[in-house]
């Protein structure tokens, strides 16, 4: 319930009063870093391989607590729901605008039809699977609005091969 009640007033935040969320120089490059370190505490049997390939320095003017949960919540999802074992997150495009991160896991991926809904809040592709794991049924709400906080847009497709793709694009400076 408290994980709920703090889901819940991030998201309200984020719509209503994201004017009052201090931006920052946050370096993405770092901020991943510190995640894989974090997912290094799962216990082997849970854990998947994340495997983070940016090539350059990438800085964004934004809220890092923000920013992380985008990527915490995209990890800990491919953690609990894809039955895979690799996360691969990687640096696709990088100008002064903008940067685009592709995020990919190796498993199961999503039937088609619920695709347009990932993002939708308390939206649950299989339902009495989700409510074993624990979530809230609202991380991919909170990682859309945390990314149009960021001036940003995000997509999610199926891989030909298995598993999920998604593709964020953050502004750098709004």
């Amino acid at each position: 319930l408290r994980h709920l009640l703090e889901d819940v007033s991030l998201i309200t935040r984020l719509e209503d009063g994201s004017s009052n969320i201090e931006r920052e120089p946050v370096v993405i490059n770092e901020l991943l870093d510190e995640i894989k370190e974090e997912f290094t505490c799962i216990p082997d049997e849970d854990r998947m391989n994340l495997i983070i390939e940016f090539e350059e320095k990438v800085v964004i003017s934004g809220s890092p607590s923000l920013l992380g949960s985008i990527f915490r919540n995209l990890t800990e999802n491919a953690i609990s729901y894809s039955e895979g074992r690799t996360i691969h997150i990687a640096l696709a495009e990088n100008n002064p605008t903008y940067c685009k991160i592709v995020f990919e896991d190796d498993g199961i991926g999503v039937d088609e039809k619920n695709l347009p809904r990932l993002f939708e809040r308390f939206y649950r592709v299989d339902k009495g699977r989700s409510r074993s794991k624990g979530g809230t049924g609202l991380g991919l709400a909170i990682v859309k609005h945390a990314i149009m906080f960021h001036g940003g847009s995000i997509t999610a497709m199926n891989r030909p091969g298995g598993g999920l793709r998604f593709e964020v694009t953050l502004e750098k400076n709004i």
